[in-house]
């Protein structure tokens, strides 16, 4: 499959047709979906754990509690079941960017939270994970789709221009985080 591209006309559409805003404090993000509607919907899967997600988390300008509770159960290091407060503004950008590319379905969540011993060891076995991992901190998220490249993934992460989006294509996925504005990969 190709890469979509998006013309600046065809992201700020996707931005208003969305059922997606992103919270006002993002880094870089200022205006970032407004107006774009009155809920906002999270959708995964975790393959590991054999659970999915299909949550609304944000009604009329409220995160709702329960959810984002239930959003950092899913979320958990898998490793050791270990829950964190996953930051909502990562949830935002995964779901702006969901929105993006038109699909219902969900993404595969290959890591949310990691524990700092989980960090640890996955840096011992890989050079690609940083030392202070915005994972620890419930800032980030590995994901995939399968009805989607990891290119286009990657761009629809770019476009929302609201944190890190690092592009894994030997890996089969995409990171996207809620630290500053970034971009990396090939």
């Amino acid at each position: 499959m190709t890469d979509m591209t998006f013309s600046r006309r065809a992201v700020l559409r996707a931005f208003a047709a969305s059922t997606v805003a992103a919270a006002p404090v993002m880094a870089n993000a200022t205006g970032f979906l407004r107006g774009a509607g009155d809920i906002r919907r999270i959708r995964m899967y975790n393959g590991r754990a054999g659970e999915s997600l299909n949550m609304i988390y944000w009604i009329e300008g409220e995160y709702v509690a329960p959810a984002l509770e239930e959003i950092n159960y899913f979320m958990r290091d898998w490793r050791n079941d270990q829950v964190h407060t996953i930051d909502a503004r990562t949830i935002d950008i995964l779901a702006a960017a969901h929105s993006l590319m038109d699909t219902s379905e969900p993404y595969t969540l290959l890591s949310g939270y990691r524990s700092p011993e989980t960090n640890a060891m996955l840096r011992r076995r890989s050079s690609g994970v940083a030392r202070n991992s915005l994972h620890i901190q419930g800032q980030a998220a590995d994901i995939q789709l399968q009805s989607r490249s990891v290119g286009q993934i990657y761009q629809a992460g770019r476009a929302c221009n609201a944190g890190g989006v690092g592009r894994y294509s030997g890996s089969n996925f995409v990171h996207m985080d809620c630290g500053p504005v970034r971009s990396w990969g090939s």
